[in-house]
């Protein structure tokens, strides 16, 4: 397989998830309370321990997507451009 496949790959795979990361973030403030009661009918969560169980989903989500995408895809364009 050529480098230009799996730069294209990561590219793309790194968009549809930061979509995915904002999709959430989005929902997490506009949709909050729907969110919180939909959780509430199988878990009881008090309101510090949804939202730190969010931000922290987020934020490893996050780590994840730079991790597993973007990293390998700047180590592609390094070495294709040296």
């Amino acid at each position: 397989m050529n480098d230009d496949l799996w730069s294209r790959f990561l590219l793309s795979s790194l968009l549809i998830n930061y979509i995915i990361l904002m999709i959430w973030f989005l929902a997490f403030i506009f949709a909050r309370d729907w969110m919180k009661q939909v959780h509430g009918k199988w878990f009881q969560l008090s309101d510090t321990t949804f939202d730190a169980i969010h931000y922290g989903g987020m934020a490893i989500y996050k780590i994840g997507i730079l991790l597993l995408n973007l990293v390998p895809f700047l180590a592609l364009y390094l070495i294709r451009t040296a």
